[in-house]
């Protein structure tokens, strides 16, 4: 039998929602901020996965533009019935203070890859929202339920409403809180499974950090509060088991094979700590984001499930009786000539689609047209794909001509408008075209080199800029010439870039460190940038004593 290696799909690929049609297997994940919304990747095996087109491809169906940091795409919910995939998401509005002012929405298609149908709106009750297709025909949707009041706890339960498939509309007037989970508090990511005459209710708790858990409660019916939680121990959590390989483990779907056995499908990270601190205070820090792992689970003598080896979850996991052979690449790299006039599948922008205002691709090369700050969130020129391996070079050839300090152009890595670095040509008084360090940590801007930056020698068309990531850091590097690389002597702190740091200072936040190409001209000139020859290089996610890397993982983060 096979193993599975954890995580199924490492990176920024967060709240799973799994499901098996015929002898495929479907993942959806949230994207948050990131255009376009909703990630999906399917495999034959559960062990291997492709990335698929994204379904909220257009304004139409997702347009995020003034949506905060870590606002936009949570939890998205992807079935199948009736012969058509049902897809179900949140656009959140607001993230900060007592309100979540969100809304979900409803999208099908008879194919995975679409067309997707113009979006249904459902309501504005809570985020996390799931649809239940009974034995009977009869549709519920169930979602965590948001409280503003301020004498209140802001998670109120789970709310089950049903949905009725002739006007495609909900009934308010069903809306029933079916559970209100337990003291660990913050029920959120409800799944409900008919299996074997129960309700199951799948629940997150806990936040979605280091304390994060899943539980699950049953009932035969769907009444109100009538859902009785499991006995023992979390479903699953990595709470009590610090050392383990994975943490934040909770959030997540289940799925059955055709031969009959069952995983469970969850977020997960993988922390590092630096070496001058406790490996248990802090736990340590996620700069991949909360990535998906997947587990195997068996049913106990009550009829509860369980996760196989305990709930705090396998690093290495049997696969499938049935799997069959999924073809995959070896590893996420990637080279992009830009010769095609879309953008690669990896490539993200923030918010908004990629279109003619913010530049253009193909014949070899990328064109970004200045615009805003990598603090602006309404009009940006960024492309940026996730970090994917703990150790990775990202390199790309720029064409620049800046006439002002207000134009920058180069390779950034980016949490989000408040937390990224960029290594950027642009211009000073001193020596005309130089490059530039800087980065932006808790909104505090700093210029690393100023008036030191690197001069562009006199009639240099390109430069090319390279980023090295080394897990617990990561620096920049320029070069002439595309082969003698030097290094720029400023070392990053890749924590910064996680939501482990940002969740110390403000807020809650979700994504994870993304590499990216970014064009800013704040003059509103809308200068032009040209980029060219990107590489994506992903080395492994563990440094050898001989200098060099490879993939690993063990049953331990201490090994």
């Amino acid at each position: 039998m096979s193993k599975i290696q954890n995580p199924i799909l490492p990176g920024f690929n967060a709240d799973p929602s799994i499901i098996r049609v015929k002898d495929t297997y479907y993942i959806a994940n949230s994207t948050f901020e990131w255009f376009p919304g909703v990630r999906l990747h399917e495999s034959k095996n559960l062990a291997q996965w492709n990335l698929l087109p994204s379904p909220l491809s257009t304004t139409k169906l997702l347009d995020m533009k003034g949506n905060p940091s870590s606002g936009g795409i949570w939890a998205p919910d992807l079935s199948y019935a009736d012969g058509k995939f049902w897809l179900v998401y949140t656009d959140v509005k607001v993230t900060e203070g007592a309100f979540k002012d969100m809304t979900n929405y409803l999208t099908t298609a008879t194919d995975i890859n679409g067309p997707w149908t113009d979006p249904i709106k459902l309501n504005g009750v809570g985020f996390d929202a799931s649809l239940l297709h009974d034995e009977d025909g009869r549709k519920y949707l169930a979602q965590q339920t948001w409280d503003h009041r301020e004498y209140h706890h802001p998670f109120d339960g789970i709310t089950l409403t049903e949905f009725d498939t002739t006007t495609m509309k909900l009934r308010p007037e069903t809306a029933r809180t079916i559970y209100n989970g337990t003291n660990v508090k913050l029920p959120e990511g409800p799944h409900i499974y008919k299996i074997d005459n129960y309700y199951y209710l799948f629940i997150a708790q806990g936040g979605t950090v280091f304390a994060h858990q899943e539980v699950v409660a049953r009932s035969k019916t769907l009444d109100t509060l009538s859902f009785e939680t499991a006995p023992g121990d979390p479903f699953i959590t990595n709470f009590d088991t610090p050392n383990h390989y994975l943490q934040k483990q909770g959030h997540g779907s289940l799925v059955s094979t055709p031969a009959g056995e069952w995983y469970y499908a969850s977020l997960a990270a993988r922390p590092w700590n630096h070496a001058h601190e406790s490996s248990s205070d802090p736990r340590g820090w996620c700069p991949l984001g909360r990535e998906t792992s997947i587990q195997k689970v068996y049913w106990d003598e009550a009829g509860w499930p369980r996760i196989e080896g305990g709930h705090g979850g396998k690093t290495f996991v049997d696969g499938p009786k049935d799997a069959r052979i999924t073809k995959v690449p070896a590893d996420h790299s990637l080279h992009d000539n830009f010769t095609h006039p879309t953008l690669d599948m990896n490539w993200n922008t923030l918010r908004v689609p990629f279109s003619e205002a913010m530049g253009t691709t193909g014949n070899g090369q990328l064109t970004l047209i200045g615009r805003g700050s990598l603090t602006n969130t309404h009009d940006l020129s960024l492309i940026a794909r996730r970090w994917q391996a703990f150790y990775f070079d990202a390199t790309v050839k720029v064409k620049f001509n800046p006439f002002n300090y207000q134009q920058m152009a180069g390779l950034t890595n980016y949490y989000n408008d408040r937390h990224w670095s960029f290594a950027f040509i642009t211009w000073n008084e001193i020596n005309g075209h130089v490059i530039e360090v800087s980065e932006n940590n808790r909104g505090n801007y700093t210029s690393y080199l100023k008036y030191d930056a690197i001069k562009v020698p006199a009639g240099t068309e390109y430069v090319w800029l390279r980023t090295k990531v080394r897990k617990e850091s990561y620096t920049y590097e320029y070069s002439f010439d595309s082969k003698n690389f030097t290094e720029i002597p400023v070392t990053l702190d890749a924590a910064i870039l996680s939501d482990d740091y940002v969740l110390q200072s403000y807020g809650g936040f979700f994504t994870g460190a993304f590499v990216g190409l970014a064009a800013v001209d704040y003059s509103g000139y809308e200068l032009k940038a040209e980029f060219s020859d990107f590489s994506y290089k992903e080395l492994g996610d563990k440094l050898l004593a001989d200098g060099s890397y490879r993939w690993d993982a063990s049953e331990s983060r201490f090994d």
